[in-house]
């Protein structure tokens, strides 16, 4: 066993120097935690904790890192990563990519892409560039980027990042600046297919990732899967094997037991996501969480399939779609958008002749924003606990209405 640091990492490059000294194994594991957004034991850590003052934790020997994550349940789990996973993960990403460069963070390091960017970059021996935290600047991106020196450069964004960049990419400057990063990754929830169209339209170089803190990130580029990484699909939900897998969850073996399994002697992740692997290309399609689906008139109903819909459509790009209770047909979905812009009746005629009445979005709510956590991602849990105040009704809520 080891001992493992809880830590806030107050500046990412002091983080760095520890998080070396995790994957040689001369200083302690690490748990990199957001201020007051964990408690160890019972003791809330809202400070940068030194050797000294850290809870007492330990784990296997060969764990380097360990995340927390509430994953897409909600529920809390913090996954154990070895050096190996670690350093697998960042050799397959320099293969795939085309070599080892400079990144620039622009992600927590709290988060495994934030990590896996350090990471990267120790096993390149380059230093990395630290975008400021707070409200993402394209500007200060720019202004950053500029100041990068390797001749291969890289980034690694979610969703909304690259959004805000691409609306700022009138200024030649900063197009410039995106042109000459050699890739810039984007993960960590369901890309639209509009923005990298946008991105290849601007000769921006997009790679789409997909993984989790399971993987040590991202293990599968534009639908390939990198380094030793192999995917298959069990009962419609994908599965990942290879040199990536976490060790587990720290002090829960039920949950590590469910979600890892042994199979003729090849240890697989079970993602809980739904997919699709082409037989012929090996090519991965993710089609949503397995657990991101309601019963409505007693049809199942994939909230991610409603979703990629609603988001083909001008005005709902950035909308959300949430399940909520309905006294006749027992869930229905609802989507929520920020703004006043889009044709309701046209986006709900189209969810139906797509996927069939039982997905029809029983009303639209509209806000003034949509609330993120600090990855990025939308925060799918506030917004469901205000779904219930939200009446924007389209006619008779219900997916068989017949407007």
């Amino acid at each position: 066993m080891r001992s493992l640091r809880v830590v806030v990492p107050g500046y990412p490059l002091d983080f760095l120097a520890a998080l070396r000294d995790a994957l040689s194994g001369s200083g302690p594991a690490l748990l990199p935690v957001q201020a007051g957004g964990l408690q160890v034991d019972g003791l809330q850590v809202d400070g940068l904790l030194t050797g000294t003052d850290s809870p007492v934790l330990h784990v296997p020997k060969r764990v380097a890192v360990v995340i927390e994550t509430s994953g897409s349940t909600g529920a809390p789990k913090r996954v154990m990563l070895s050096t190996n996973a670690l350093l697998a993960g960042a050799a397959a990403s320099s293969v795939a990519l085309g070599g080892a460069g400079q990144w620039l963070l622009a992600l927590p390091v709290h988060y495994i892409a934030g990590v896996q960017v350090l990471v990267r970059s120790i096993a390149a021996d380059t230093t990395p560039l630290v975008l400021p935290p707070g409200h993402f600047d394209p500007q200060a991106f720019r202004s950053l980027a500029e100041s990068m020196t390797e001749p291969l450069r890289y980034t690694a964004l979610v969703p909304v990042q690259l959004a805000r960049l691409l609306d700022a990419a009138d200024d030649p400057a900063l197009l410039a600046v995106l042109r000459r990063f050699s890739a810039i990754l984007v993960g960590g929830q369901a890309i639209r297919g509009e923005l990298t169209a946008r991105a290849e339209a601007l000769d921006v170089r997009v790679v789409r990732t997909y993984g989790s803190s399971e993987t040590a990130g991202g293990c599968v580029y534009n639908g390939a899967p990198i380094g030793d990484t192999r995917v298959r699909v069990v009962h419609g939900q994908l599965e990942l094997s290879g040199s990536v897998l976490a060790e587990g969850y720290l002090d829960d073996a039920a949950r590590t037991a469910d979600r890892f399994v042994v199979e003729r002697g090849v240890r697989w992740y079970r993602t809980g996501d739904l997919g699709e692997v082409d037989a012929g290309t090996e090519r991965v399609t993710v089609l949503g969480r397995a657990d991101n689906v309601i019963i409505s008139g007693g049809e199942k109903v994939s909230l991610d399939a409603v979703e990629r819909v609603v988001h083909s459509h001008r005005g709902f790009e950035q909308a959300i779609v949430l399940g909520d209770d309905d006294a006749t047909w027992g869930q229905v979905p609802v989507v929520v958008v920020a703004g006043g812009v889009g044709e309701e009746a046209e986006l709900i005629a189209s969810v139906v002749a797509s996927l069939g009445r039982a997905a029809r979005p029983a009303r639209v709510v509209r806000v003034q924003e949509i609330p993120l956590l600090a990855s990025g991602k939308p925060d799918r849990s506030a917004l469901a606990s205000n779904i219930g105040a939200w009446h924007k009704e389209l006619g008779r809520s219900g997916p068989n209405n017949n407007d």
